[in-house]
Parts: structure tokens; sequence; C-alpha cells
């Protein structure tokens, strides 16, 4: 099973709203569990999250502007991974 951290534990630790982390979820960035009313992030999410969290507040960057870098930093990955396929190919 996986852990759960409670968002609000997050949003304390991060001296951000619950709002940023919700409109990363209504955007599809980030997957969260809900357990009797509380809401929680799951492990496997939270470095994808502290990444968006460090982008909105270090860079000003916002919701709209985190979800264009994650889509962009997704196709250079799927490109990558297509080159190293490619390459195992040829070589």
């Amino acid at each position: 099973m996986t852990n759960l951290i409670a968002a609000t534990d997050i949003c304390t630790y991060h001296g951000i709203e619950y709002t940023f982390i919700d409109s990363l979820r209504e955007a599809g960035l980030v997957k969260f569990k809900i357990v009797k009313r509380n809401t929680y992030v799951p492990e496997t999410e939270l470095q994808k999250l502290e990444k968006m969290i460090r982008l909105h507040n270090e860079l000003e960057i916002n919701v709209a502007g985190i979800e264009a870098i994650v889509h962009l930093l997704e196709r250079v990955e799927q490109m990558q991974e297509e080159m190293r396929v490619l390459r195992n190919r040829v070589g």
C-alpha cells in the first residue's frame, strides 16, 4: 500500500494555500486520495508536487505555466526514450 501524506501537512510545511495544490489536482497534474473526508497525497506523487511548488514559489509560475512546463518536460522525456530505442536498433 502506498504511504499517504496529508495535504494540509504539505501546505503547512511549504507555506502554501490548499487552493494551489487543489488547482494542480484539477489540472490533472497531481493525484490525491480522499480517505474519510481528508485529502492525502500519495508518496509517489510527492516529488512531482514539490517540484511544482518550487516552480510556483521560487519562480512565481502560475498553474497554467506549470501545466505547460510539465507537458513540455513529458514530451522531452518521450522523445529521449524514442531516441534511445532508435539507437538500440541501429547499434
